[in-house]
């Protein structure tokens, strides 16, 4: 990549308050039915984790009639949202809007100006920024609108600013179908579960009940001190590092000093769940299995849990994640201004259904399978990625525009986003297929139940 370059005479700087109104989330009244000619919905911050094929936001919120929210700023679309507060900043969770939309508390939105700058350009620049460096607050982080009004963008005249947007959005679009095979992958998994246990919130299969305390062998809190980012002491993670869907993500990991007898209390081991105990409201309980040799501990806002013999690590994780589960943690954490809590005494009072354990590790074989396949499908993941910020970097310096003779001609970068873009739909296609292979050597026909079905045509890429 060349040396950074002066930006070309035709572009400006612009802070992000001149070409855009920065919009904060509200409390809304209460639900009430609502106006089918005047409706707009109100965002939660679970709506951000929608299909990545489309980067939009997926509108699972409630509905509301207009007259009824006093105070509320009504996003249009092109709108970029995001969250303002607590874990899920870390995450770098940006959606558009397609239709008018009000935020909740733990969300802000930018609104572009169109006359000042052109949607697409904007949010393809607000994608390299790191939320998480923005945040402040001591207990519960979060991002303010005086934090984001100073920031500059290069503003190129408006007609290059849709040309850039055009060549970057070919590779936003080979990146949109890494992440969506990543999704098939979840989604297949999630059907599994519910056709081979049924839906928790019912037990149709009538498998024996108790509650979480009869499987929990250990539950410990994780450290308090405080982290690093230049990574003294054992790797921590936080809350950020565990995803929606019950992953792990160690893209991004901070470094705690303890002494090593603090570690050995501390240190996970393979078969450990880790349960986020704080969180937002959306967001609190979410469980992961920690497969990994490798050392680390838990930030205190997660917990350790160690099961007993009668549950699988793998099940219990699927259940903790499921649907029936995540409405009930919502249900009865204990609420606070801005974060949610679960301690392990209250998680030990929730239900807990315990199938045979043959069942149990015939749907862990299933996972394990899966597993692999997405160890494969995050490299080629980080590979698009990296694609993408290479070119939002040159973009954005600037280089995207032809100044030089020695430039790499746009032809040829492009003809490497489709070469590439061809690979990453082959590749989605063989994992589908992958997933009917492991569904019939398991004997198990995987059903959609309230879920998104599983399909090889690509949102948005007709």
């Amino acid at each position: 990549m060349s040396e950074a370059k002066k930006l070309p005479d035709s572009w400006q700087w612009a802070s992000l308050e001149e070409i855009c109104e920065i919009v904060g989330g509200n409390t809304l009244p209460p639900v009430k039915e609502a106006d089918t000619e005047n409706r707009v919905y109100c965002l939660k911050v679970s709506d951000l984790d929608g299909n990545y094929s489309d980067g939009y936001a997926i509108y699972g919120g409630a509905v509301y009639t207009s007259p009824k929210i006093a105070g509320n700023r009504i996003l249009t679309p092109n709108a970029i949202v995001f969250p303002k507060r607590g874990g899920a900043i870390g995450t770098n969770k940006k959606r558009l809007l397609k239709i008018p939309a009000v935020l909740d508390p733990n969300l802000m939105g930018i609104q572009p100006k169109i006359s000042k700058i052109f949607p697409s350009y904007l949010h393809l620049w607000f994608e390299k920024l790191d939320l998480s460096l923005l945040q402040n607050g001591s207990s519960v982080p979060q991002i303010n609108r005086g934090d984001l009004a100073p920031l500059l963008i290069p503003l190129p005249p408006l007609a290059e600013q849709k040309r850039i947007a055009a060549i970057a959005q070919k590779a936003d679009r080979l990146r949109r179908t890494r992440r969506y095979a990543l999704q098939l992958s979840d989604t297949y998994v999630r059907s599994v579960f519910l056709e081979m246990f049924g839906d928790p919130a019912t037990n149709p299969k009538s498998w024996d009940c108790a509650t979480i305390d009869n499987v929990v062998a250990l539950s410990q809190y994780g450290t308090s001190e405080k982290s690093n980012s230049e990574k003294r002491g054992y790797p921590v993670l936080g809350m950020g590092n565990i995803t929606y869907s019950g992953h792990i993500d160690l893209t991004s990991v901070s470094y705690v000093e303890l002494s090593e007898k603090e570690f050995y209390e501390l240190k996970l081991v393979p078969g450990d769940i880790i349960f986020n105990r704080t969180n937002s409201t959306e967001l609190v309980g979410k469980t992961a299995h920690w497969n990994y040799k490798i050392d680390a501990v838990l930030a205190s806002y997660l917990v350790k849990l160690k099961l007993t013999k009668e549950v699988l690590p793998d099940y219990f994780v699927a259940l903790l994640n499921s649907k029936y589960f995540k409405q009930l943690f919502q249900e009865r954490c204990k609420k606070a201004i801005g974060q949610s809590n679960i301690s392990p005494t209250l998680l030990k009072e929730f239900p807990m259904l315990v199938p045979p354990l043959p069942l149990q590790e015939k749907f862990a074989q299933i996972v394990q399978k899966f597993d692999r396949l997405r160890t494969q499908q995050r490299e080629a993941d980080r590979q698009a990625e990296h694609l993408f910020q290479t070119i939002l970097h040159r973009a954005f310096r600037g280089e995207l525009t032809s100044q030089n003779a020695d430039d790499e001609p746009e032809s040829v970068l492009l003809e490497d986003i489709r070469a590439q873009q061809a690979k990453a739909e082959a590749k989605a296609k063989t994992a589908t297929q992958a997933m009917g292979d492991a569904a019939d050597y398991l004997g198990t026909k995987a059903k959609q139940q309230d879920i998104e079905p599983i399909q090889l045509k690509f949102p948005g890429f007709e």
